[in-house]
């Protein structure tokens, strides 16, 4: 059984961890390179970028008083959304916190330049010994560590608040002129760039397990340290701008060093050289300390191997998470540009950090029961939009080389999740929890809607062509009059008969034959035979699918019948695509794949893998009246689905059953293969219903189209229907169903 982590860190030990992860390689390296990109205005950079940062920051804040567990932004949105998105984040997210540690050495090298004349070979050697210190030394524990920690970060901060006092006595107010000279293009580029300033922040939430009164010390820290490093950014910043001379920085990795060297001399620069060390030595112990703590939580939820996931008997400390977190931290001061990694790192923060806040949101609006944070962040939801879009906008200015690389880590959570943690968890994320329910409660309330209405405007067109057989014009009618009994109206059974463009409608119109009158006398005593009032009529046309849609719409009919055929890549009605019918019918359709209607004692209505269509369930209800039949409500779901799934279906099915006037039961199938079960639970059925929806070519590619090879493979008449709706319908809508169900 996995051991707990000891609670030791108060509010100054959880503020150091915190503030010792950003006051490194943020302002002792990155200000000269990130002057290169927007001059002057790269003071205003910072604080845009913590401004950036705070909504976020508060939304971890009530995330973290609510899931004090080591694992922070990996835990809040693997919960939220998850874990697939969790394996994402986690990877991400520790990937981002080493790149930034490695970073903070290599820096850490040219600082030591200043001292000596090391070689290039020499300073990577020492930060790889550094590497191996600092590995070590969490090893040996948290309170060590913790211990460290605080007596480095407060020499660090007192040096900076001298190094702004006496510095703000030395600036030149010519170095801020022109202050935007790349205008908002490059404000916005160098706030993306500097954003990994922030990333430490997220240290406090990945520690929390080890927290000391986690309600009040977490939002304290996490909200006490970006507002502190908003300050001291910012005005150290403001005081290497201002004593330096314009474009003399804009190359230098040590720009602390040589702003002090500007106001106090070769002795000023020594010290901010030594405390540059302290700082970027403390960032590093800080980003090994937190970043292990993401293979630590993945580890117990089982999306990493399990032995990442338990304490040490003798160190009380996650060892094989650690020891990972150095060795991959070694292998990236060898091998790899770790500035170019640094940009990766900070693309990947905003990403992550707008993730955090719509974590939040979805904490939110699920309404768990276990989720009672001690802090709640305010402002909410604009806080969390603002943090949502800001961060969307300043990823936009990261470049190709940072978005490729955040997708590329992307892409290695998805494989490894698909390919080694999907099997190991069922856990499913709040996010899903709030689509589902957002989903179920749209087409419950729609459908009660549907049930309610009571129109005589309604009516039905059953689409004909003149070669539909009279046994199949009997099924489309039964169909039809089913629909009406409901929703009023009269069903308008239309003969359309295309010609060529060449001949005259005028021609063709004038002649009304015996075949018309035939077709029109069946109609009308099909009409007597299902007690339903029927309308026959011919439209000649050119274009067969327009006559069809302006019919129903001058008619102002609520529905569109017609006979599905099978085609190549999906059904044709009057030999067009149903999708043309789907996307462009002013009203709802339905197609129906007639194999024979007569008897019908049992009626299968199936879901796609989402909620059901409000027309399917209509028309069920309907027919199962006119058959005295019984429905049945069939819905698959995957066999890795989770409990959570299968209660919520069945929860959704019984808020169905209420609804209809006919008996009704449940059948749920947990199975790999949706189709090859669907078809065999509803081999039996006399007649079976499904929604379908247009054809998106991607989410075909992904997930088949289940409609239409339920339609080909079943051998009863089935109906596929598709409700008209003021709700887009895209193909990220229908991707979020199938997600949430």
């Amino acid at each position: 059984m996995p051991k707990d982590l000891e609670r030791d860190l108060g509010l100054y030990a959880t503020l150091t961890v915190s503030v010792g992860a950003m006051v490194g390689s943020g302002i002792f390296v990155l200000p000269g390179l990130a002057s290169k990109i927007a001059g002057p205005a790269v003071i205003l950079a910072y604080l845009l970028a913590g401004v950036v940062v705070l909504p976020a920051a508060l939304s971890k804040s009530e995330m973290a008083t609510a899931m004090p567990e080591s694992g922070g932004t990996y835990l809040f949105i693997d919960r939220s959304w998850g874990p697939l998105a969790g394996t994402i984040a986690g990877l991400g997210a520790w990937f981002s916190l080493v790149f930034k540690s490695a970073f903070a050495l290599v820096g850490l090298g040219a600082y030591l330049l200043l001292f000596a004349p090391l070689p290039a070979g020499l300073v990577k050697a020492v930060a790889i010994a550094l590497a191996v210190l600092l590995t070590a030394v969490n090893v040996a524990g948290v309170k060590q560590t913790g211990r460290l920690q605080a007596v480095v970060v407060s020499v660090v901060l007192l040096a900076l608040v001298a190094f702004i006092a006496d510095g703000l006595t030395a600036v030149t107010a010519t170095n801020y002129h022109p202050f935007f000279p790349a205008g908002a293009d490059g404000l916005l580029a160098a706030t993306g760039f500097v954003f990994v300033s922030y990333a430490g922040v997220t240290k406090i939430a990945s520690v929390a397990e080890e927290v000391e009164d986690p309600g009040r010390n977490i939002p304290l820290g996490i909200l006490g340290s970006v507002v502190l490093m908003m300050l001291v950014y910012t005005f150290c910043v403001f005081v290497i701008v201002g004593v330096t001379a314009p474009g003399s920085i804009t190359h230098s990795y040590t720009p602390m060093a040589d702003a002090a060297a500007a106001f106090l001399g070769e002795t000023g620069a020594a010290v901010v050289a030594a405390v540059a060390v302290l700082a970027l030595v403390s960032m590093a112990n800080a980003g090994v300390l937190s970043s292990s703590r993401y293979p630590l939580a993945m580890g117990r939820d089982r999306l990493f191997p399990e032995r990442f996931g338990v304490t040490n008997d003798r160190y009380r400390t996650p060892v094989a998470a650690i020891l990972l977190t150095g060795g991959v931290l070694v292998a990236l001061i060898a091998a790899v540009p770790v500035v170019d990694l640094a940009k990766l790192a900070s693309a990947f923060q905003i990403l992550i950090f707008t993730l955090v806040n719509a974590a939040l949101v979805a904490f939110r609006e699920s309404d768990l029961d276990w989720y009672d944070p001690d802090f709640t962040a305010p402002a909410y939801p604009l806080l969390q939009l603002f943090g949502i879009l800001a961060g969307l906008v300043l990823l936009t200015q990261m470049g190709a080389l940072a978005l490729a690389g955040a997708a590329g880590i992307i892409a290695v959570g998805v494989l490894w999740y698909r390919f080694y943690a999907r099997g190991r968890t069922d856990r499913e994320g709040a996010a899903v929890d709030a689509i589902r329910r957002s989903t179920s409660r749209y087409t419950l309330d729609t459908t009660r809607d549907l049930f309610a209405t009571d129109s005589e405007n309604g009516g039905v067109l059953v689409a004909l062509s003149p070669d539909t057989q009279p046994d199949r014009e009997r099924t489309l009618l039964t169909v039809a009059a089913a629909i009406t009994d409901r929703r009023g109206g009269t069903v308008r059974a239309i003969q359309f008969d295309e010609i060529p463009d060449q001949s005259p409608l005028s021609t063709a119109t004038d002649t009304h034959t015996a075949a018309d009158r035939s077709f029109e006398a069946r109609i009308e005593e099909l009409g007597d035979d299902l007690d339903a009032r029927v309308e026959a009529g011919e439209i000649v046309t050119h274009d067969i699918e327009h006559a069809v849609a302006n019919y129903a719409d001058h008619h102002d009919l609520s529905t569109i019948l017609g006979e599905w055929e099978a085609d190549v890549f999906v059904g044709e009605l009057l030999g067009e695509d149903v999708d043309w019918y789907i996307r462009n019918a002013p009203c709802d359709v339905g197609f129906v794949n007639d194999r024979g209607i007569d008897d019908v004692d049992t009626i299968t209505v199936i879901a796609d893998e989402g909620p059901f269509d409000p027309l399917e369930l209509l028309l069920a209800d309907a027919l199962a009246t006119r058959y005295d039949a019984t429905i049945t409500l069939l819905h698959a779901i995957g066999d890795a689905a989770s409990d959570e799934l299968h209660d919520a279906v069945l929860s959704y099915h019984s808020d169905v059953r209420d609804i209809l006037t006919v008996p009704a039961h449940t059948t749920i199938l947990r199975t790999p293969d949706r189709l090859d079960a669907l078809v065999t639970a509803a081999s039996d059925a006399d007649l079976v219903i499904a929604s379908t929806s247009a054809h998106h070519v991607l989410y075909d590619v992904v997930f088949g189209a289940l409609p239409d090879r339920l339609a080909e493979e079943l051998d009863t008449t089935t109906v596929l229907v598709h409700t008209k709706t003021t709700r887009t319908h895209t193909f990220l809508r229908y991707l979020l169903d199938r997600f949430a169900f």
